[in-house]
């Protein structure tokens, strides 16, 4: 039996990166995909396909998540769709990086609202159903930066160190309804976004993680995978890093 078979998940920001790589992670272990973007591009139809392919029920919707009345829209037609939520993945985000002196107030709010609205917005629209069940699994994506800071990243490190704040807290308000919410904080990951970084930065960047390479959007994707099973039946607010030991 495949370990989330009969769940139904929605990821927000799939398309790409880390977040394709969890939703055909858990569709590969038949789970039902519910998965979200801001715009509709090829990436999202060839991974809408891709999905359905293995097997199970997935569906793509163009959604805000940093917009609470188009996120509520958004969990109401999915409902519609797949009958119940059993797994939220909050891993929608965005950087503009730059030192605070030059930070605009346009860029903090950009990121803070991407990343961390998001995940109160999500979170508060599929509380009901999961409280109504008895059960349900938060999984939100942090950042080591969240956890450590890092020099021009004051926005997202404070969007990243918020969610961290956000998991904790709702671990202890909902823990008694059997909803788990945890964070997962990926390091160095090799993805679109850090793929654009010079192969000097690269190597300099590897150079001070423990296992010496960069991570990959699969191993973070592994993670996400036992966090939505009841393989971690006992496992609540908490964050795990996944970073090579760049945190140790």
């Amino acid at each position: 039996m495949k370990i989330l078979e009969g769940k139904t998940a929605i990821i927000t920001g799939a398309s790409r990166g880390i977040g394709k790589a969890i939703a055909l992670k858990f569709a590969k272990n038949a789970c039902n995909i519910a998965f979200t973007d801001i715009i509709s591009d090829e990436n999202s139809k060839n991974l809408e396909d891709e999905l359905n392919d293995l097997g199970v029920k997935a569906k793509f919707y163009v959604s805000d998540a940093s917009n609470l009345k188009n996120t509520e829209k958004t969990v109401k037609e999915i409902l519609k769709d797949f009958s119940t939520i059993d797994i939220l993945v909050n891993n929608a985000g965005i950087t503009r990086d730059t030192l605070l002196m030059r930070m605009s107030e346009e860029q903090w709010d950009a990121v803070i609202n991407v990343n961390l609205k998001s995940v109160f917005n999500l979170t508060k629209s599929v509380q009901r159903t999961m409280l109504k069940k008895r059960c349900g699994s938060i999984i939100n994506l942090s950042s080591v930066v969240g956890v450590q800071g890092n020099a021009g990243q004051s926005n997202y490190s404070a969007s990243k160190a918020g969610i961290i704040g956000f998991t904790k807290s709702i671990a202890k308000e909902i823990a008694s309804r059997n909803i788990r919410s945890n964070a997962i904080a990926p390091g160095f990951i090799i993805t679109e976004m850090t793929g654009k970084l010079s192969d000097k930065v690269k190597k300099e960047w590897a150079e001070t993680i423990p296992l010496k390479r960069g991570g990959t959007s699969d191993e973070v994707a592994k993670v996400a995978l036992f966090l939505a099973s009841d393989l971690s039946s006992y496992v609540n607010g908490q964050v795990i890093n996944v970073c090579g030991g760049m945190t140790t």
